[in-house]
């Protein structure tokens, strides 16, 4: 792949499975959105590698693609950004202040994307890791939507907007954000703060997350746990070199024997 910032959309269809562009349909935006969030895995290990995170275009193709890694917010979205306006979709960027398990206010350190299609508007984001919307999700306030075995809802609160999913037997908050469009520096420096802020949760935690229509896995240090359908198990892995295995085997990511993490050293 060239290191220029020219999108390589075959890449990247190969690289989510599709044979062929989708039309800029809500057909079309469903099936890219599904394809992309249920094969890219969330994921911050190079972060956990001290080594800084990119978000030009070349550099994301390079990684996500070509080099078939994952990553968080900042990287799923902004590559899914420069795909969608490829295909001739409206896009909105939008910036967002994450809710779930929070217990103070949180800055705005989630990208997420308001998108048109036919007319309608819809919430996309791929990068919000295990338990994220694999459908776009019409922008329609109050309403619930059934993604497979996954629900979702979008409520406002004034000017806010507010994403929440189904877990534990009642909605939780997710992420709150409104319509202010966002600039590329300001994910730039959003992207600085949460990779390399001492007491950032990317910082302090090791973290890979893939959604699926039955199966979300979910790996946060040596904690890894499967998701079916709302029935959760979950188990210690006995190490760093497990660590490897599960990485390889569960998310599609190996790394070299003897690898080390900041988090899990």
């Amino acid at each position: 792949m060239s290191g220029s910032d020219e999108l390589d959309l075959p890449a990247y269809l190969e690289r989510i499975g599709l044979a062929e562009a989708p039309p800029p349909t809500a057909e079309g935006l469903a099936r890219l959105h599904l394809a992309h969030a249920t094969t890219i895995p969330f994921e911050n290990l190079d972060i956990q590698l001290g080594k800084p995170i990119r978000l030009d275009l070349a550099s994301l193709q390079t990684k996500l693609v070509a080099g078939r890694r994952g990553g968080y917010c900042f990287e799923q979205n902004g590559l899914l950004l420069a795909v969608l306006r490829a295909l001739g979709f409206e896009v909105l960027p939008l910036a967002a202040r994450v809710r779930l398990g929070a217990t103070q206010q949180t800055p705005r350190t989630h990208m997420c994307l308001r998108v048109t299609a036919e007319g309608r508007s819809f919430l996309c984001d791929v990068g919000f890791g295990g338990g994220g919307m694999l459908l776009p999700l019409p922008w329609e306030v109050d309403a619930i939507h059934e993604q497979f075995a996954w629900r979702y809802r979008l409520v406002q609160r004034g000017p806010l907007f507010t994403l929440q999913g189904f877990t534990d037997g009642a909605f939780q908050d997710f992420y709150t954000f409104d319509e202010t469009p966002q600039e590329p520096v300001d994910y730039v420096l959003a992207s600085h703060y949460t990779s390399t802020y001492p007491e950032s949760r990317f910082v302090t935690t090791l973290t890979a997350q893939r959604p699926g229509v039955e199966l979300r896995r979910i790996l946060r240090n040596l904690t890894y746990s499967e998701n079916r359908a709302g029935v959760l198990t979950e188990r210690i892995l006995s190490g760093p070199d497990e660590l490897l295995e599960v990485l390889a085997r569960e998310f599609d990511l190996p790394f070299p024997e003897g690898t080390r993490f900041r988090a899990v050293p």
